[in-house]
This record gives C-alpha cells, structure tokens and sequence, in this order.
C-alpha cells in the first residue's frame, strides 16, 4: 500500500513518513538488525536475523503494491529513523477483517513523535484497506508503547505470562491489544 505524509515532531525536525520502496531495502534490513539489537521489547535479536536485502527487496515490493498490506519507514535527514507495517492476519473470509500491527523506532529517535505519527499512519492505512480491527502484541513492561497505544483506543483483551523468553531477563508477559477500526475514529 502506498502511503507518503509529511509530520514535524516535538523537537521540530520534519520527518517523512512513506512506504518504503524496493531500493530502500538495504537501509531497512540495518535498521532492522540495529534496533533488535537495542531493545529487548521485540520478537528476535539481532543474532537470529536470517533476512537477505534480496528477500527485504521483494517484501517490500510486494508490500507498497499490495491494497492489504503496508511497510512505512519514518525519514529524518535522508535517514531511516523507524518503520511500521501492518499484515493481514489472514485471508478467509473468518479471519480477513483483522490486521497485525508492528513497529520499530532506533533508539537515537525515541521520544520525539515517531511512534505516535507511525501508528497514527498504520491506522489510516488499515482502514483504507477495509479492516474492521488491528491487533498486537506488547510486552507488559514496555509501558510507553502500552500508553501510546491506549491513547489512539487500543484495549487490552489477554496476557500470555510467557509469551517470549529473554536471554537476559527470563520470561516476558505479553499484553495482546486491539483497536476496534470501525467504532473509532482519529
């Protein structure tokens, strides 16, 4: 899905916030492993990455000409400072009303609007999709994100206690979240 805005955030600097393109796949699959590497909140570490920048290439391909899927990168300076994307969480006719909702902000970025402005953008593009609901997952100490997340309408709807296994602090409840599409609006 393609998706292009311009946002200036808290600190004043403008930030492009579009769909990332095949030619960006280099830069996303870095940025990728760096912020896995800087944060203990998401799915794998930096050590576990198997992504190629072919493999990035495609996705992202695919991705920007899809109508159900989104890839968005937030630019600073030419810089790739985070990204966001949401997935069809499947495509029968149960299940095709749902989305998955993901995003990753470098932590020389953290604070400055980037998160609010990317969930602010996969929302819009979930609905221009036709969701009716956009779903994640967090973990429970990850309380910024939670809060961000509350404020756009997203509701708790479980925990699963032992959702990932830290190498470094054991296991990590996740908070499983969504929002609505259909009764909310920004």
């Amino acid at each position: 899905m393609r998706f292009e805005r311009e946002v200036v955030l808290k600190t004043g600097e403008r930030c492009l916030l579009r769909s990332a393109r095949a030619a960006d796949a280099a830069e996303v699959l870095d940025s990728f492993i760096k912020v896995h590497g800087e944060t203990d909140y998401l799915l794998s570490y930096p050590d576990e990455n198997t992504h190629t920048v072919e493999g990035e290439e495609k996705f992202l391909a695919a991705a920007e000409e899809s109508d159900r899927n989104a890839f968005i990168i937030a630019v600073i300076d030419g810089r790739v400072a985070g990204d966001a994307g949401i997935d069809p969480v499947g495509n029968r006719e149960k299940n095709r009303h749902r989305a998955d909702f993901g995003i990753s902000v470098l932590k020389e970025h953290w604070g400055k609007g980037i998160g609010r402005a990317l969930t602010e953008a996969c929302i819009e593009c979930a609905r221009r999709a036709g969701y009716s609901q956009l779903e994640l997952e967090v973990v429970s100490g990850n309380t910024p994100a939670i809060s961000l997340y509350r404020s756009f309408g997203f509701t708790e709807y479980g925990r699963n206690p032992r959702g990932f296994r830290s190498r470094y602090s054991g296991w990590q409840e996740l908070v499983l979240m969504r929002l609505e599409l259909d009764r909310t609006s920004l």
